[in-house]
């Protein structure tokens, strides 16, 4: 129907009245509609028995009331298109014309009919995202986070190199191939990106041991945890005890 009556109302009473029907047909009661969709059983039963959604609009909703502002609605139109959309000078303007309504008819309806604001572009991703989505897996990456790192990359080809850097250690880390290390530092080395390079620099110093770190499942990591326990039992009895009591409490966490 064309002459379909319009407004947030109207399109409430439309969706309504499918779901309801649309709950009919599958064969479900008035009972269980209104306890699916938390509703009071008149009210269902109110849209069931309507054959059409406009019988629901009653009173004010049936159609549009008339309004002061009607005949000089043209008016307005021919002002805002002019570019004209100060609401209290269109409400002077108008009233001088014979319109005896509020202002706030006026600045209603002019506010209908301002051009839509430009949608705000979305904000730039920040250091900390970006540096998560090139730490984790590219397998655990959701697909929001590979299309933006894509882009990212796109845009910077440094940042491209760098994914490609890190990924290829952390395969070294994990599938224990250390003896590839000196062939990733010459690689890392000649692409001189900062922050990378500075922390290839420094594999080398102790190469061997790194390239050993990387190639056995040998690690300093139970050595490591003892030595964070001792030194969280030093500051519990800091200023309160001696090195006698300390000895005791460190041979008693090791049972």
């Amino acid at each position: 129907m064309s002459d379909e009556p319009t407004g947030k109302f109207a399109e409430r009473a439309h969706r309504h009245h499918a779901l309801v029907h649309q709950f009919l047909e599958q064969g479900h009661g008035i009972r269980g509609i209104a306890r699916r969709l938390g509703w009071g059983r008149h009210t269902v039963q109110r849209y069931a028995r309507a054959a059409h959604w406009t019988e629901l609009l009653t009173g004010q909703w049936a159609s549009p009331r008339p309004s002061k502002l009607d005949p000089f609605k043209p008016y307005l139109d021919q002002r805002i298109a002019d570019g004209r959309r100060n609401a209290r000078q269109l409400h002077r303007e108008i009233t001088e014309r014979g319109f005896d309504g509020s202002y706030a008819i006026v600045s209603t309806y002019v506010a209908a009919h301002r051009p839509t604001p430009a949608p705000i572009p979305p904000s730039p991703p920040t250091v900390r995202e970006v540096t998560a989505s090139l730490l984790r897996h590219p397998d655990h990456l959701a697909e929001e986070e590979h299309l933006l790192l894509k882009s990212i990359c796109a845009r910077c080809p440094e940042l491209n190199t760098l994914t490609s850097h890190v990924r290829s250690f952390a395969t070294m880390l994990t599938t224990l191939t250390g003896q590839d290390l000196p062939t990733w530092i010459e690689e890392v080395s000649g692409d001189n990106l900062p922050g990378v390079s500075t922390f290839a620099k420094g594999l080398r110093q102790d190469l061997s041991a790194v390239i050993q770190g990387l190639t056995t499942p040998w690690n300093s990591g139970p050595v490591e945890g003892v030595v964070n326990k001792i030194k969280m039992l030093k500051r519990q009895m800091f200023g309160r005890a001696g090195t006698a009591l300390l000895r005791k409490r460190i041979m008693a966490e090791r049972r």
